[in-house]
């Protein structure tokens, strides 16, 4: 005699098969078959890389707090002194932030490498102002491998 299945077993079947189909449109799609992917920064000190996105992050997140304390030491840090004598003229002469180019605080940052040579390696840093989909700047940024301190820093 037939038998009809019982409830949970078919619930555990559509389950299964509707799994299917939206792992398979995310296959064809491109798109996750979770929610959201979790952020993810990683780093490492040995790296000029790193130390550049390092950087950027707090250097940013200090202006934008006014912690001007933390801003002046991150600055000591991370520059070399060329540089730092290079920002500070270039502030005194356009009244704005020299490591930003400008007298605001962006709201978004990006750091992208650019590639390494001659002792050197090289990113740009894109800042957005106002947010998402907002105006952007790039400014071109290059750090020593044996020191990586930040030597560059041309919008």
């Amino acid at each position: 005699m037939f038998k009809l299945p019982s409830k949970r077993a078919t619930s555990i079947a559509l389950a299964a098969t509707a799994g299917a189909a939206a792992l398979s449109f995310a296959l064809v799609t491109g798109t996750s078959a979770t929610a959201a992917a979790p952020l993810s920064v990683s780093g490492s000190p040995e790296g000029a890389f790193s130390r550049i996105a390092d950087f950027y992050g707090s250097y940013i997140d200090a202006v934008y707090d006014g912690d001007g304390k933390t801003a002046d030491q991150l600055r000591s840090f991370y520059l070399s002194e060329p540089l730092q004598r290079e920002l500070k003229q270039w502030e005194e002469t356009n009244h704005a932030n020299g490591v930003l180019r400008a007298q605001n605080v962006p709201l978004q940052w990006k750091v992208t490498s650019t590639g390494s040579g001659t002792g050197k390696t090289n990113a740009t840093v894109t800042l957005t102002w106002g947010g998402s989909g907002g105006n952007t700047t790039q400014i071109h940024v290059q750090a020593d491998l044996k020191t990586k301190k930040i030597t560059s820093n041309a919008g």
